[in-house]
């Protein structure tokens, strides 16, 4: 079974605060392509100018360190077909370390699932939301995790001219992260494999991605 994870991409949605959201345009509509192909054939090529910090999207290292893996350096292996692991944490502010210590992470994509996604597309989103504490996320970097996902507007605290210290741990690691996950509410806690590739874009460190599940039959 493939469970979505991505929020839809939509003219003019708001991502995040202040960032602009995307436009939408046509270079070669379906009408004007009948004067280019056969009678009876047309396309539409459309065109899109959006932020790279759109819907549901993965940073790489080149996002915090200018030294980093941009989108066409990190490996595929770190983004594609990883074993998933889902922690439980609706309810609460922030991810604490607390629930993480038991769990075997090496090697996973770590999805916090905050039940945050609920309010995508409302102004509650965008305040007041959970996150990585910084301990927690200390340890994920030395436990290994291949990828840390959050279903929130963003895995670090967001204060005005805040630090961003999950961000900064673990991208100095090389551990990719996928910000405004949605759906893991419907992902078992284990027994899956997460998949969130974006494009090969060199100079880039985000890009919206596809992030979905594959869950094994029980």
């Amino acid at each position: 079974m493939i469970i979505e994870l991505s929020h839809r991409i939509t003219e003019g949605m708001t991502t995040y605060p202040g960032i602009p959201g995307p436009v939408l345009g046509t270079h070669l509509s379906r009408e004007d392509s009948r004067e280019v192909y056969a009678e009876g054939t047309e396309f539409h090529i459309g065109t899109i100018t959006l932020t790279a910090n759109t819907g549901t999207y993965l940073d790489t290292p080149y996002h915090r360190y200018a030294e980093g893996p941009d989108l066409s350096q990190l490996p595929i292996e770190r983004m594609a077909d990883l074993p998933g692991l889902v922690v439980r944490a609706e309810g609460r502010p922030s991810v604490g370390l607390d629930l993480l210590r038991e769990l075997d992470v090496r090697g996973r994509a770590v999805l916090l699932h905050t039940g945050w996604d609920r309010h995508f597309g409302t102004d509650a989103y965008l305040r007041d939301h959970p996150f990585l504490e910084p301990e927690a996320a200390a340890w994920l970097a030395e436990q290994g995790a291949a990828l840390v996902g959050i279903d929130s507007l963003n895995i670090d605290a967001t204060p005005p001219k805040g630090e961003r210290p999950a961000h900064t741990l673990l991208l100095a690691a090389g551990i990719p992260l996928v910000e405004h996950l949605t759906g893991l509410a419907r992902l078992p806690v284990s027994g899956f494999r997460f998949h969130a590739a974006p494009p090969m874009i060199a100079g880039l460190g985000t890009f919206p991605v596809r992030a979905y599940a594959v869950v094994r039959a029980a």
